[in-house]
């Protein structure tokens, strides 16, 4: 048995970042390399259940390879590859070696090795999806609706290119995030169930199975039924990648909407901003050397692992390369998908527990708002102008915010001095007044679409059970 320290391993995941015991413990059951070799085994076993089902092998081969399976685990299976310089071959010997003389040749029969490899893969990534990163997406758009639902009416300056732009709610902020995770929650789901297994043999052309059934096609059907899984249509040695890349870029594509959230909210922490904030523990230190630091880390672990995680995007695409019927030019790349999908769920999970004690200081937000809450009339009032049949409204309305600048006047105080303006002053609703005198007022339907969106993920969600 192979043992090691942890913290002499390389990969940050096995040591800096393994200390979350819970979600490791789960996550290591489909991801990690011991998770890896069970599901080729879980294959393998497939395999032979299909031939007893067929009628090529007895239920005592089926019954000795099910106890063998159970038996082998991963430094043995390294163990053996040091001899063989093949991992497949290496896991067969060590089921042959755990079963009699008689069941030795069902082991494996007619399959290819990444007949098992790829079938595996696909199986152990759509199941860690089904039963840990949906689960997690789900719980996080939970909180994101919980939190929208409570500051769906809470003012906040909107902000386009970092200047204050019109007034929004903090609400309909956190539904953009409903709306941008729930789209990525059905894609995601999507392409891990698209995800495809394989056993057609060493080009695709089930050449060895055809030499026991009759119709090798359906065969492969058995075997998959075994798994809870589909084959594709077409494969050569290998499935066809475009299952593989498809669902990585959904992984990817939904990270970077995590990443944009903790920027953002990254961004309305720091200090002349300061709207939203961080749990900070007791003894939490945020910098070594200035005390009074409170750092948002989270956020910015969350970005420093986005950044980590996406450019593997391109490997992904370049492993849609494979020469002819296949090559190992992906043998090494695609053992680092794993990594991807733990990078995600760590992150996920990260959120999770920051949202669990998300603070807002809706003052803060009220007093960013009244820095320019006398500028931001300029968009409404050049509409009303502009509907009035004002001929150059939008200039009138700039001319006004620069004579503001300049004076002890607000435009909108000089909206009402200037005769100019008089004609269409008269011919206001109440309604365009109040947003012209109170702009906390125009927020347009940000209320409104707030509670759009979450009735909307809800019941998606209600639904779906």
């Amino acid at each position: 048995m192979i043992s090691r320290n942890i913290f002499e391993n390389i990969n940050p995941f096995d040591h800096r970042y393994s200390y979350n015991k819970e979600i490791f413990t789960e996550i290591k059951k489909y991801l990690s390399e011991s998770a890896n070799i069970d599901y080729q085994l879980k294959v393998e076993l497939a395999l032979v259940k299909s031939l007893n089902k067929l009628g090529v092998c007895s239920k005592k081969v089926v019954d000795e390879v099910s106890e063998a399976v159970k038996n082998i685990k991963a430094d043995e299976a390294y163990e053996e590859e040091r001899k063989t310089k093949h991992n497949i071959r290496a896991l067969v010997n060590l089921i042959q070696k755990g079963v009699s003389k008689k069941s030795k040749p069902f082991i494996h029969l007619t399959a290819t090795s990444y007949d098992i490899v790829d079938t595996a893969n696909s199986l152990r990534y759509k199941e860690v999806t089904e039963d840990i990163i949906l689960p997690k997406i789900e719980e996080l758009i939970n909180q994101l609706i919980r939190l929208a639902e409570r500051e769906k009416g809470t003012i906040q300056i909107g902000r386009t290119h970092g200047q204050h732009a019109v007034p929004i709610t903090f609400g309909y902020v956190l539904a953009g995030y409903v709306e941008r995770l729930g789209l990525r929650y059905k894609e995601v789901q999507q392409k891990a169930d698209a995800l495809k297994g394989k056993f057609s043999g060493a080009c695709g052309t089930y050449n060895a199975s055809s030499l026991f059934f009759e119709n090798p096609v359906e065969f492969e059907k058995n075997v998959m039924e075994e798994l809870d899984i589909k084959a594709g249509d077409f494969s050569s040695q290998i499935v066809i990648a475009e299952y593989m890349t498809d669902f990585i870029h959904s992984i990817i594509s939904t990270f970077g909407i995590l990443a944009n959230f903790s920027d953002d909210m990254r961004n309305l922490q720091r200090t002349e901003i300061n709207e939203v904030g961080e749990f900070f523990s007791k003894d939490q230190v945020g910098s070594s050397t200035m005390p009074h630091k409170r750092n948002p880390i989270n956020y910015e672990n969350i970005k420093s692992m986005w950044k980590r995680t996406m450019p593997q995007m391109n490997t992904i695409y370049m492993d849609q390369i494979s020469e002819h019927q296949r090559d190992l030019t992906n043998s090494a790349s695609s053992r680092f998908i794993p990594d991807i999908l733990v990078g995600f769920i760590l992150s996920v999970q990260r959120l999770i527990s920051v949202l669990d004690k998300f603070g807002i200081d809706d003052n803060k937000m009220k007093e960013n708002f009244n820095l320019h809450r006398e500028m931001i009339i300029a968009e409404p009032l050049y509409i009303i102008l502009a509907s009035q049949g004002h001929p150059d409204a939008h200039e009138a309305v700039r001319h006004l915010t620069l004579q503001a600048e300049e004076s002890e006047h607000t435009p909108r105080e000089l909206f009402y001095l200037q005769d100019k303006f008089k004609e269409y002053r008269e011919k206001m609703t109440d309604y365009q007044k109040e947003i012209i005198d109170n702009p906390a007022k125009y927020i347009g339907v940000s209320k409104e679409r707030t509670e759009y969106i979450i009735k909307k993920w809800q019941n998606y969600f209600k639904e779906e059970r």
